[in-house]
Formats: structure tokens, C-alpha cells, sequence
């Protein structure tokens, strides 16, 4: 990784101090999200008023990167309407291919720090775990068929990536 020591740093505050790790009171929406090659689990949990993502927060156990990642994106999406909070994880998984341009990159804020972890084919379903669960939970609430569980069609990725 071009940038090592700030992806590492980035990574471990949020996974040492997570904002949102947390059990949320009287959420509107919950899912939990599994990633069974390393045994990542977490529980998302939003709140959603006129559209818009009001505040979330997360429980659950996994890796430093799959519980940074998912506090990363909670400090993204609170605050954005639904459609934005989709817009960024579709953001997400399409930079996680290598496939975002330096303004895209931008938009996704902190998140952006694990851009290189395509370079890293086993930990990509730990930094995506939280994101496809988000992005899944939003689209079975706009009455979206989603698929399997954790994978949404708009975020497919294939196996090795």
C-alpha cells in the first residue's frame, strides 16, 4: 500500500475507538451481516425518517478492518438521504475494484483510506461486509429484490476480488 502508515492509523482508531459501535435504542431498520470466510459478523441498525438516515450504529465482532469499515461508512452516510447513502456504497464497492476516479475517491471521505485493500483479496469481503449489508437493508425497504443475503446485485464482486 502506497500510503501504509495512514491507512493503518485510520484503521485502528476507528476499530480501537469506534463512534458508533454501539446498541441502538428503537431502530427503524436492522440486518445482520455475515462474512463466513473469516467469521466477520455485524448487526446494522438505522434509523430513517423522510428518507433520510437519521442516525445508526452497529454491534457484532470481526476484524479491525470489517469493524472500522463499518464505522467509517456510518460517519459517511448519517445525515444523507437514502439514494445518497446507496450512492456510496455503490462508490464503495466500484473503488474497491479500482474502478472510482480521484473526484469519486473524495466523496467517500475517510472510507477512501481502504482503496488498496483490493490488493488484499481476503480481506475485501471484511472491508465490504458492512456496506453491502447497508446497501441491502435500504434496498428491501424500497421493496427491492436484493438477492442472497449480503449480496446485493448492484454490489456483486466476484470471488477473488
Amino acid at each position: 500500500m502506497e500510503n501504509n502508515s495512514f491507512y493503518k492509523e485510520i484503521v485502528l482508531d476507528h476499530n480501537m475507538h469506534p463512534v458508533h459501535k454501539q446498541k441502538m435504542e428503537h431502530p427503524d431498520l436492522v440486518l445482520e451481516g455475515i462474512n463466513p470466510s473469516c467469521g466477520d459478523d455485524l448487526i446494522l441498525q438505522l434509523k430513517v425518517k423522510d428518507g433520510k438516515v437519521i442516525d445508526g450504529a452497529y454491534t457484532g465482532d470481526g476484524c479491525a478492518i470489517s469493524q472500522a469499515s463499518a464505522d467509517m461508512m456510518l460517519d459517511l452516510i448519517i445525515g444523507k438521504t437514502v439514494e445518497e447513502a446507496r450512492h456510496d456504497a455503490a462508490l464503495f464497492m466500484r473503488m474497491i475494484k479500482g474502478k472510482v476516479t480521484g473526484e469519486e475517491l473524495d466523496e467517500l471521505e475517510e472510507s477512501a483510506s481502504l482503496q488498496d485493500i483490493s490488493h488484499m483479496p481476503a480481506r475485501v469481503k471484511c472491508a465490504v461486509l458492512g456496506w453491502r449489508t447497508m446497501d441491502e437493508m435500504l434496498a428491501k425497504e424500497e421493496g427491492e429484490d436484493t438477492g442472497e443475503a449480503g449480496e446485493h446485485p448492484d454490489a456483486a464482486m466476484s470471488e477473488d476480488a
